[in-house]
């Protein structure tokens, strides 16, 4: 018998009641333990990526040993511009990005090689600081003193002078005589210093550029905007390269009578006051054309402006500046 009479009423073995209790309690057991594991499935999944940037980032970072270079032209063509803007005589190529995220703004053929002129002392000053300490001295070589193009034309021959000092005079001025000291002085000489130039390049990714000289002055030295994008975002975040290229102008110390040299930049913006501009540098050669980097902060931003081959790098940058801080 599965049952026995007490008071006149049918007793279950408490065995079967708990067995027909754990029947009706598992369905709700499986539902709370669906729902914990949902939420605890929930609480520890990574957070979805964010949807893509409207302009894709330019890389403006050293790669580490063993790890491939990111890849300015791949950047330069994806996305879309943040704004457009018609130029009468454009420039033959040329970038707007914000350089501290690296979006890119605005851009004109920007995977276009052509001869880049003195944007090429950007990589001189770039090996420069990374092999060298502000006071080290290097001597003056004869053949810094056998310069064509521009210069800061006193380097005294034979003597000691400051890296900080032929930086300002390569920078500012865009001494191509600079350029040279720099050269011999960092690498031995001037050959050995542009295979590290393009060694540099290499390693960076920039696939557009090539080096033929520390100074521009070589119509062999060619790169291209996206290129020149990464390397500015590299070159900027160097302390000691962007205390100088922010300077309108400059008095350093210098072994000539007077003990000072006075130098002036090349740079448009800075020498009409162009409000938060911050750097960088100037090209100009026959077939390079007038070249320009800007740099320029405004409102917490910091967007840089390219143009190569320009017929105006003054006007072009400053148009370009007041649609990108719109946009």
């Amino acid at each position: 018998m599965s049952s026995v009479l007490q008071g006149g009423r049918r007793r279950r073995r408490p065995g079967v009641r708990l067995a027909r209790l754990l029947v009706l309690l598992a369905p709700l057991a499986v539902a709370a333990a669906a729902f914990f594991g949902l939420r605890h499935e929930a609480h520890n999944a990574k957070p979805a990526e964010s949807a893509p940037a409207r302009g894709q980032q330019v890389p403006g970072a050293t790669p580490s040993p063993g790890t491939a270079a990111p890849d300015p032209e791949q950047a330069a063509l994806a996305g879309v511009d943040a704004f457009h803007l018609k130029f009468k005589d454009p420039p033959r190529a040329g970038m707007v990005f914000d350089v501290t995220t690296g979006e890119v703004l605005w851009r004109r053929n920007p995977l276009k090689r052509t001869q880049i002129a003195s944007l090429t002392k950007i990589m001189t000053a770039l090996l420069v600081v990374e092999q060298t300490h502000s006071r080290d001295r290097i001597r003056i070589p004869k053949d810094a003193l056998n310069y064509v193009g521009s210069g800061v034309g006193l380097l005294p021959k034979g003597r000691h002078v400051t890296i900080e000092a032929l930086l300002h005079g390569l920078l500012l001025p865009s001494g191509n005589d600079a350029a040279i000291a720099l050269a011999d002085g960092v690498a031995g000489s001037r050959a050995q210093f542009v295979q590290q130039m393009n060694e540099k390049a290499q390693l960076l990714g920039l696939r557009c550029t090539h080096f033929a000289s520390p100074s521009g002055i070589d119509d062999r030295d060619r790169s291209c905007a996206a290129d020149l994008a990464a390397l500015t975002r590299i070159v900027i975040a160097k302390k000691r390269i962007a205390r100088i290229v922010r300077k309108a102008h400059a008095a350093v110390r210098f072994p000539i009578k007077g003990g000072k040299l006075y130098l002036n930049s090349t740079n448009p913006l800075l020498r009409m006051g162009y409000p938060g501009t911050i750097g960088l540098k100037t090209g100009d050669t026959d077939k390079a054309g007038h070249c320009l980097i800007a740099v320029v902060r405004h409102g917490g931003r910091t967007l840089a402006a390219i143009v190569l081959h320009s017929p105006n790098p003054q006007l072009q940058v400053r148009r370009l500046f007041a649609k990108a801080f719109r946009s």
